[in-house]
């Protein structure tokens, strides 16, 4: 099955362009319209998977540390529909996985925004399984099947590190591009044979099927993904006391995820809709770093001084050249002016 080039196909493009633009006409976004104190507003993309973000939006620290704003969260399904509400003006700050990241900072989308916070480091929490009965025991296996995946996601990213690192050519697998409820669907009706995909829907997937690699497995062999914080960098400016109360936010997540677990996986599980039970045990699949080291060299770094994660950008966007999902990478220099610094130090202090 041929693979799309790019983000997105250039109908579903137009497609969801026109249905955010509608959407921000109808007063359910904007910046400058609906709010409280003066009609502020920030758009907060999320996704439903098990992070700090979810915690703070489930807690309402936000909309305490920012009253004269009105807070505005919209779910999303993928990194893939997230870049592509940026580029239609429709948000302003969003949790989103480092693979799209890196192809929304590359030609041609170049969208103008910058990371700010470290969500989680993938483990557990993302890998490719089989469904049982597809006669699928290894990576090897894939050629000729069925594999979904969001594309141009962190799972995407994966699924093409893992068949690489197999020496499976991915040309040979019928790579399909679904979000993760319709995996789901498309899992239980049989219609797939495998996905690589992130949780909740994985925890779905793996009570009838086979983990085969997961994104811990694929880190430790030079692919690690990221999900992080991203906010527009036109809103950073116009807005300068928003992204400090928003990192101040997730650094109090954070602390709770370490050290009240109990209280984070309750939060989480309210926002999933399942058990705490669930949801504790979905927060340990992730990596969750401490406040501080958000700021550590290997992270986002200081002012200037900006730290690996854009190393791990360009990497993951040379790595797409490669696999011909984009043209060219942007370079080092580039990637480090969108690691967004400034103030970090004070947010992450005790």
């Amino acid at each position: 099955m041929p693979r799309t080039r790019g983000w997105l196909r250039t109908s579903s493009l137009a497609a969801a362009l026109g249905a955010l633009l509608v959407v921000t006409a109808c007063g359910q976004g904007g910046s400058g319209a609906g709010g409280k104190g003066g009609g502020k507003t920030v758009r907060i993309a999320y996704q439903a998977f098990p992070s700090g973000d979810l915690i703070v939006k489930e807690k309402g620290w936000l909309e305490k540390a920012l009253p004269d704003y009105t807070i505005k969260w919209t779910k999303f399904d993928s990194g893939a529909s997230i870049n592509t509400a940026f580029v239609a003006g429709a948000v302003d700050l969003a949790a989103i996985g480092s693979s799209p990241v890196a192809r929304g900072l590359s030609k041609p989308l170049n969208i103008p925004y910058q990371v700010t916070w470290v969500l989680d480091v993938a483990g557990e929490n993302e890998a490719l399984v089989a469904r049982d009965g597809s006669k699928i025991s290894s990576v090897k296996d894939l050629e000729g099947h069925k594999v979904a995946t969001p594309f141009s996601s962190t799972s995407h990213y994966s699924l093409l590190a893992a068949l690489h690192k197999a020496g499976v050519d991915a040309s040979k697998v019928q790579l399909l591009d679904l979000e993760p409820q319709d995996i789901l669907a498309a899992w239980t009706r049989g219609d797939i044979d495998a996905s690589y995909v992130w949780l909740p829907t994985l925890d779905e997937l793996k009570k009838t099927g086979k983990v085969l690699i997961s994104s811990r497995e694929l880190a430790a062999s030079g692919n690690p993904t990221l999900d992080l914080g991203v906010a527009a960098t036109a809103f950073i400016k116009a807005h300068p006391d928003v992204l400090p109360a928003w990192r101040k936010a997730q650094a109090q997540a954070l602390d709770l995820i370490h050290d009240d677990p109990t209280a984070a996986s309750t939060a989480v599980g309210r926002q999933l809709g399942i058990s705490s039970g669930e949801a504790a045990a979905q927060i340990k699949q992730g990596i969750f770093l401490k406040p501080a080291d958000q700021a550590d060299a290997k992270w986002l770094g200081t002012p200037g001084k900006v730290g690996g994660l854009a190393d791990n950008l360009q990497s993951s966007a040379r790595f797409l050249v490669d696999q011909k999902q984009i043209d060219t990478a942007p370079d080092l220099d580039t990637l480090r002016k969108s690691v967004y610094v400034e103030g970090l130090t004070d947010a992450v202090s005790p």
